[in-house]
């Protein structure tokens, strides 16, 4: 049960393996075993010490990038996946804490690997090329004495509520996800395209292993482009897509087409994607949208029920529970208005927590997380709730709680409900602080124009939509901040507030009526929390 096992198999398969969206380039599974056991020759080579080699990549999806996981998994070493959006302060603080012997990067990324104070290697460069030759044609190594619990990765959490923690990725970890989608989504003769960035887990985990797994063809774009997913689907036969987060918003922003359901995707599998986006996508591309539940970490992970209610994440397994996050007692299940509001949100949303063994997760590495690891057991810092059949809703983050007016919500509940808003790319609901106590809803949109009377008006007509949800402040953008893997940073949009060059409207009483801010706007709010005493809460967001 590990990916060198998974390779072995593949090492005489002369079917197509590996293809470049970009350039064409093209390999067999054969071909990509023989480039993989060249690479681990290299590693063994490198290994000293108590511990294998620990080579960090800081690179786009190129072909290599791929003979390197396998090089790693053939040989014992660890691959550990550099953010390329980080800084090169961050960068260089991951790769101390993760161990790295040297850091291979590419020319877009060379400036930034420079600065991280270890050797570096061009993969695109004669050098490497030179360093490589020597080790052309080396054999496969036994992998009996790679185990499913051999590390193989690390991978660090994408950082979107903190600081990333490097997370233990062993053989197991990737096998199991691969197997599994495989057999569910593919066989020998799928195309799997991979357009999200294979330093996070996601694409490791939900295109590379299951590609490899079915034996099925791997297309990788170097990087994401929403108006290249439909030509690289038709150039290459693709029939399964791996997304995530607001990808596949981005992709059906992209101008329609009469023709565009004649492509020969079957599946797009990804997690994080809105309900409506899910729906609209299959539509548009005639595919079935599969949008899982699951985090670098894998300790939970869930499959949607498509029988089940829309927009639920799948059914509370064994092991899995909704507690609440102060007392750790389970929290009952959510009560619904006619509109499909919850009614008992203060006591029905909890965090999803795994009570049982803690699955794929094993560990972070070098790091306690008391935050997660609390009483053997693993608190996943998200936030749901759970209907009377059992089914879970997704609620947010834990920094996504939001409490105004004495009522307690998730921001994505929010979310969902502005998800049909008119001329929007993109939206993110966060919490801000009230000048009296609590947080006012905020709202940030990516959209080419506001209109704040269609807005309040979108709001009147909706009826599942609590009273205490409506934004106080909206700020209207070109693009909301993202990580790489498309997940939108709140914590920036938090820590800006309404304090930003951008376009701000608020409304400044309990009406629906909105305004753009003003200095003295800003300036009276500002007055109006020193006079209550709170105005470090007001200076620590803004």
């Amino acid at each position: 049960m590990s990916v060198a096992a998974l390779l072995e198999a593949r090492a005489d398969d002369g079917r197509p393996g590996l293809r470049s969206a970009g350039d064409g380039r093209s390999w067999t599974w054969r071909e990509v075993v023989a480039e993989s056991a060249s690479r681990a020759a290299w590693m063994a080579g490198r290994a000293g010490g108590e511990r294998p080699v620990h080579v960090g990549v800081l690179l786009d999806n190129l072909p290599e990038l791929v003979f390197l996981l396998g090089g790693a998994a053939l040989s014992g070493a660890v691959v550990v996946a550099l953010n390329p959006t980080r800084s090169a302060a961050e960068l260089a603080g991951d790769a101390e804490r993760a161990d790295c012997d040297l850091v291979l990067t590419c020319p877009r990324y060379a400036e930034k690997a420079a600065e991280l104070g270890l050797p570096v290697l061009d993969v695109e460069d004669d050098a490497y090329r030179a360093l490589l030759a020597p080790f052309a044609g080396s054999p496969l190594p036994g992998t009996a004495r790679i185990g499913d619990g051999t590390l193989l990765m690390l991978i660090f959490t994408s950082g979107t509520s903190g600081r990333p923690r490097a997370v233990r990725v062993t053989h197991r970890k990737v096998v199991v996800p691969g197997e599994m989608l495989a057999e569910r989504m593919l066989s020998p003769e799928s195309v799997v395209y991979c357009p999200m960035p294979l330093f996070h887990s996601g694409a490791v985990m939900a295109a590379f292993a299951p590609a490899l797994a079915a034996g099925a063809e791997l297309v990788l774009r170097a990087r994401f482009s929403a108006s290249a997913v439909l030509p690289d689907v038709r150039a290459h036969g693709c029939t399964y897509l791996h997304y995530v987060g607001k990808a596949l918003s981005y992709v059906l922003a992209t101008p329609p087409g009469e023709d565009d359901a004649a492509n020969p995707l079957q599946f797009a599998f990804g997690n994080e994607a809105a309900p409506l986006e899910q729906k609209t996508f299959g539509e548009r591309f005639g595919c079935f949208v599969v949008d899982g539940y699951g985090s670098t970490e894998t300790a939970i992970s869930l499959a949607p029920d498509p029988f089940g209610p829309s927009g639920a994440l799948g059914k509370l397994p064994d092991g899995v529970a909704i507690l609440d996050p102060a007392t750790g007692e389970p929290c009952p299940p959510a009560v619904f208005d006619g509109a499909g509001r919850v009614l008992n949100g203060d006591a029905a949303i909890g965090e999803l927590v795994k009570t049982g063994d803690l699955g794929l997760f094993d560990g972070y590495y070098k790091e306690d997380a008391p935050d997660r690891l609390r009483d053997g057991m693993f608190w996943s810092g998200d936030l749901a709730y759970a209907d009377a059949d059992g089914y879970i809703f997704f609620a947010g983050r834990n920094a996504d709680r939001l409490r105004v007016d004495g009522e307690n919500f998730g921001a994505a509940q929010v979310e969902r409900v502005l998800a049909e808003l008119p001329g929007v790319r993109q939206l993110a609901v966060y919490g801000v602080p009230d000048a009296a106590s609590g947080d006012q809803v905020m709202l940030a949109i990516a959209a080419d124009d506001f209109d704040p009377e269609a807005f309040a008006g979108y709001l009147r007509g909706r009826a599942d939509l609590s009273p205490k949800w409506p934004p106080r402040y909206v700020r209207v953008m070109r693009e909301l901040p993202a990580t790489a893997s498309n997940k939108i940073l709140k914590r920036r949009l938090v820590k800006d507030g309404w304090h930003t060059d951008d376009p701000v409207w608020w409304r400044p009483g309990r009406d629906l009526a909105y305004r753009r801010m003003t200095a003295e706007d800003a300036a009276g709010i500002r007055a109006d929390f020193e006079r209550r005493g709170r105005l470090h809460l007001l200076e620590g967001s803004g």
